[in-house]
């Protein structure tokens, strides 16, 4: 139904305007039923619907009606499958309209800067061109059912210690080609109908208020078009925040933020003009989601079930598996240790936490995958509430360990070791699972471990199993996942989204984090997870874009139809993947682009394409990447916008950061040059390598060699020319006049200053 927007504003009083630039409780925003304009409803949902049932909290934190738990972002991503999500998106999508919610509140595209944030688990990636390419897919599910999102948290929350009131310091360069880009993407290709700032300042202005992200970025620049929504509670000065680009508070303020717009109004310090924009883009997003949603709309649970599965089975990370001890034999006997076993952590804590329609039992769908005549025995071995070892426990585990062919153990992060709301501050498991661990494999060799976590851990005890499977939160269906996975029904093709240190103290964040009061500097800069690793040449536990499979896979033929492109081009790269194993599998194929000699800093190689392939056993298929420009670039803080320096660029193709297999080159020529202007503090060095400088800088020297012959004779020193050859290239222009001996003077140096600035026009 296509309606008069501004025909509507015009006929709302200014307390109704002003009334719509806040919820109207916790979860739903206002509606004014004169004029026909409904109250929509909002909830989290980043990885399962959680509308509060009726007689919930008023908080929002208990009693969700039941829904669909998928895995949590950091499972979602490690599938590395654009098409797996935007199916996880559609089911979402679905779920929302049967419960005649409007927008849900995610995806989390923030960067994992640290292990420790203890919202991980809800972010996708450490890389921004993959979350913001997974947020994306996300989206695009969602919406095509009709039912908004809210991509979050924009922007730079990284922690969730002092969130509320930190202040990220973060240099231009690495906020463009780190923390924004995570959200770009995601922004241009599958508009979000909204967009949720984060708690936290940026650069001294909180979130909420900061017109050059709300405004100067995300709309001007990225072409945003709907609204924006502050993160619940994270407004600071409402009105500051209206003329930021804030259009929505929540929860409800109750008149508090109401009041402050309408005085400012009445004051003429806020302008009639910008309230009205504001309204007219709620009430665009507001009548979208009323308009889209379906009469009696249902979703089948058991399919969205087995979808779940589908999504934990393929998002999960083989990352060891020595001597083949995986997949298990089903008529192998075999013991299940281990709490999470029984009671599997599914999930992560704070506002995304789901009611499941269904729960896997992790031992009972092992015991219904295996043969029935075999013993899958269970023992406890830890208890989940503390960190105290149990001599008990522990004697019985070594007990079914001994007596059964193979040992599973279960283990990983309690709900109590990573949340919303606080970080953590080591990344041990606990004490009574890793000497749990320590004790079975004395007594059973044969031990296989399983993970349960949301982030990182460190591994002392990985020497001591032969096969490791992360986990991750794989969602209500994670037993059916795991057991398929571990008896060889399906063959694991996830990788890691991020890098598994060998140590905290590794991160290139682990000085600087979590800052000191409020403030927190994100020094480590561009280098944030396996950029700083593989710069660096620092060996991780487990590197980014690892994971194992049950077959194997060969690349060959590597082309690139273009080698000498301009960068306003687009270049297309092949490679043949081929399965050439025995059992059919997925293949994720990741491409990094490395600068091969550049004037700025640039990591070791940036992931710039990806794609996820399924082969038969002896089939080959040929996968196909596009680059452009911003596959090339850096972002010039002096330009204020993305740039490619002339030259070669390595293509690297391989199966993670570290396992680079196949390799070739291009020349990329940039059609925008950088002419910083020639002054007094301009050096020779800089002059000689400019070719449009050069010239005339080689006739100057040459002049002032013959003027100064102390300076020509040590030039022509064997022993002092070298060391005078360095100290030139450095040497600003202004520095020449003092050393000349009179014999260039000033009114020298600015008439060389001109010659060579003319020399560029």
């Amino acid at each position: 139904m296509k309606r008069d927007i501004d025909a509507l504003i015009e006929q709302m009083t200014l307390e109704e305007k002003v009334g719509m630039c806040s919820g109207l409780d916790f979860w739903y925003l206002k509606g004014v039923e004169r004029l026909g304009i409904p109250s929509i409803m909002v909830t989290d949902g980043p990885h399962g619907l959680r509308k509060q049932a009726q007689d919930a909290d008023h908080l929002g934190l208990s009693n969700s009606v039941p829904a669909t738990c998928f895995p949590s972002a950091v499972g979602l991503a490690s599938s590395w499958d654009r098409q797996l999500i935007e199916k996880v998106g559609v089911a979402l999508g679905e779920e929302a309209q049967a419960e005649k919610v409007g927008v849900l509140l995610g995806p989390g595209a923030n960067i994992k800067r640290s292990p420790l944030c203890g919202r991980n688990f809800e972010y996708f990636s450490e890389d921004p061109y993959l979350s913001s390419e997974i947020a994306a897919s996300h989206i695009k599910g969602v919406q095509s059912q009709g039912v908004g999102t809210s991509l979050k948290h924009f922007a730079v929350n990284n922690q969730e210690h002092r969130r509320m009131t930190t202040d990220a310091i973060v240099d231009e360069r690495t906020l463009r080609e780190i923390y924004l880009a995570s959200f770009e993407n995601a922004v241009k290709k599958s508009e979000p109908w909204t967009v949720m700032c984060s708690y936290n300042k940026v650069n001294g202005e909180f979130a909420a208020e900061n017109k050059t992200l709300l405004t100067d970025i995300l709309r001007d620049e990225w072409g945003f078009e709907g609204f924006v929504v502050s993160d619940w509670g994270a407004v600071n000065e409402r009105v500051d925040g209206l003329e930021a680009g804030l259009e929505l508070e929540m929860p409800a303020s109750f008149g508090l933020g109401d009041g402050k717009i309408l005085e400012a109004v009445k004051s003429g310090k806020l302008s009639v003009e910008k309230l009205d924009r504001a309204v007219a883009r709620l009430l665009r997003i507001i009548f979208m989601a009323f308009d889209n949603q379906k009469e009696n709309a249902s979703y089948d649970k058991d399919d969205h079930h087995q979808l779940a599965k589908q999504v934990a089975s393929e998002g999960m990370v083989l990352l060891k598996n020595e001597d083949e001890i995986l997949p298990l034999a089903k008529d192998k006997n075999v013991a299940v240790i281990g709490s999470f076993a029984t009671q599997p952590r599914y999930q992560g804590g704070g506002s995304s936490h789901i009611n499941p329609t269904k729960l896997d039992d992790i031992y009972e769908e092992m015991k219904q995958t295996a043969n029935e005549e075999v013993t899958i025995a269970y023992a406890q071995g830890y208890h989940l509430n503390n960190d105290e070892v149990d001599d008990q426990l522990i004697e019985e585990a070594k007990k079914v360990a001994i007596e059964s062919e193979v040992a599973v153990l279960f283990v990983g992060l309690p709900d109590r070791y990573e949340s919303e709301g606080y970080d953590r501050t080591h990344m041990h498991i606990p004490e009574n699972q890793q000497h749990l661990i320590e004790a079975v494999a004395k007594v059973q060799p044969n031990l296989v471990v399983v993970l349960s976590n949301g982030a990182p851990i460190e591994m002392p005890w990985l020497p001591h199993v032969k096969g490791l499977l992360e986990g991750y939160l794989g969602g209500q269906a994670l037993g059916g996942a795991i057991a398929e996975l571990l008896y060889g029904d399906v063959n694991p093709s996830g990788k890691l989204a991020e890098t598994f240190p060998v140590k905290l103290s590794d991160n290139p964040s682990y000085l600087y984090f979590p800052g000191e009061g409020d403030r927190v500097e994100y020094r480590e800069g561009l280098f944030v997870g396996y950029r700083y690793y593989d710069t660096k040449e620092l060996q991780p536990l487990f590197p980014f874009g690892y994971g194992l499979s049950y077959t194997s896979f060969e690349y060959s033929n590597l082309t690139i139809t273009n080698r000498k492109i301009q960068d306003t081009d687009s270049v297309t790269v092949n490679v043949t993947v081929k399965n050439t194993g025995s059992i059919t599998g997925k293949e994720i194929v990741q491409l990094y682009v490395n600068d091969v000699e550049s004037m700025v800093a640039r990591p070791e190689k940036e992931l710039k394409g990806f794609e996820k392939v399924e082969l038969d056993p002896g089939e080959e298929k040929v996968v196909t990447f596009t680059l452009d420009k911003r596959s090339f670039a850096y972002y010039n803080v002096e330009m204020k916008d993305w740039h490619v320096e002339t030259g070669e660029f390595a293509i690297l193709v391989g199966k993670s950061s570290r396992d680079i297999v196949l390799k070739d080159t291009l020349k990329v020529t940039s059609t925008t040059s950088i002419t910083p202007v020639v002054d007094r503090n301009t050096t020779v060095g800089d002059l000689l390598a400019d070719p449009d400088l050069a010239p005339v800088a080689i006739e100057f020297q040459k002049e002032m060699n013959k003027n100064n012959p102390l300076l020509e004779a040590a030039q022509d020193n064997e022993e002092t020319g070298e060391m005078m050859e360095a100290m030139m290239k450095y040497i600003p222009l202004r520095a020449i006049a003092n050393f000349s001996m009179g014999n260039f003077t000033e009114e020298m140096l600015q008439d060389l200053i001109k010659k060579l600035n003319d020399a560029r026009r």
